[in-house]
């Protein structure tokens, strides 16, 4: 059991460095760029980390298609939670019908 779920965990964790990396630097536009992009690939390091050992260990029970599919899902909801929580940015009504049909994909893409 743990096999299906170690690798979801590894994939929150590497979205959530991601997500810094990504968008972290948007509150500090000050910032001289090549800084940011420094500082990003820094916690991208972090991100890899969790990432490649979670698309290793998840390839033995999901095909590929479907850990991208997990990896998504997280993204949005790590990123809709980063949105509101850390931008302080509005999550629209449009954004969960649109999140909405992306889990309906996902339904489709783990039908057997």
């Amino acid at each position: 059991m743990i096999r299906y779920f170690l690798p979801i965990i590894l994939l929150l964790i590497s979205n959530i460095f991601m997500t810094f990396a990504w968008y972290g630097h948007l509150k500090f536009k000050s910032t001289v760029l090549w800084i940011v992009i420094l500082v990003s690939w820094g916690i991208a390091l972090f991100e890899y980390c969790f990432q490649v050992p979670a698309n290793r260990i998840g390839h033995e029970v999901y095909s590929a298609a479907q850990l991208k599919t997990i990896q998504e899902i997280i993204t949005l909801v790590v990123f809709s939670g980063f949105s509101v929580w850390y931008l302080k940015e509005e999550f629209r009504w449009n954004y969960l019908v649109g999140f909405l049909f992306i889990i309906l994909a996902a339904f489709f893409i783990f039908k057997k």
